[in-house]
């Protein structure tokens, strides 16, 4: 009978344990970017649009590589995904004024009804762009952490929990601060003309 290796191939590799390696043999590092990068990319680019991404994913990546000694494999089920999709928020921090600029123009661009041949697709279309433009304003006006919990939940696909681990903060917090948004779209969305009070 042939010998078995019973090790794991690469793509069966878990990410902690590529990340391990990674500390003896760096290069072993590509494989998390290679598995990762294109869903931190996405959620950047919805963020603060596909040029600046491009910069930011790079930039994230080197973080996680010069801090991979700092992953904790124990502290989340889901690999190395929230520890990237965190390391990506932390960075935006320092883009705030790009991803205002981006949403401001998502919202702008939401305004402008696309030609159709048919009124009640044109009637439909200019309903849904008022209500993106409304989302996207409201999305402007909140806090920094509340955004940030907002949208990797909405954006990257990351549970409460996941998020919670991304950006360091309990459970309980990323669901206050979810809540908190919805409350404000919600309240925001039934009464547009009270959307800019009380912020």
């Amino acid at each position: 009978m042939d010998s078995i290796d019973q090790r794991p191939s690469s793509a069966e590799a878990s990410d902690a344990a590529i990340i391990e390696r990674s500390r003896g043999r760096p290069e072993a590092f590509a494989q998390i970017f290679d598995r990762h990068a294109d869903r931190v990319h996405r959620y950047l680019a919805r963020r603060i649009g596909v040029t600046d991404a491009d910069d930011l994913l790079s930039a994230t990546f080197l973080t996680a590589f010069e801090e991979r000694h700092r992953f904790d494999p124990g502290k989340s089920t889901a690999g190395a995904a929230p520890w990237l999709l965190g390391i990506a928020t932390n960075l935006l921090h320092n883009h705030r004024r790009a991803e205002v600029r981006r949403l401001e123009v998502l919202a702008q661009a939401a305004t402008v009804p696309h030609e159709s041949s048919s009124a009640d697709r044109v009637d439909a279309r200019v309903d849904a762009s008022a209500a993106a433009k409304l989302v996207m304003d409201i999305l402007v006006k909140q806090p920094v952490g509340d955004r940030d919990a907002l949208l990797l939940f909405a954006w990257a696909d990351l549970s409460y929990e996941q998020i919670a681990d991304a950006l360091d903060i309990p459970v309980g917090t990323v669901r206050s601060r979810i809540h908190r948004v919805r409350t404000r779209m919600r309240t925001s969305i039934n009464n547009p003309l009270s959307s800019d009070e009380g912020q």
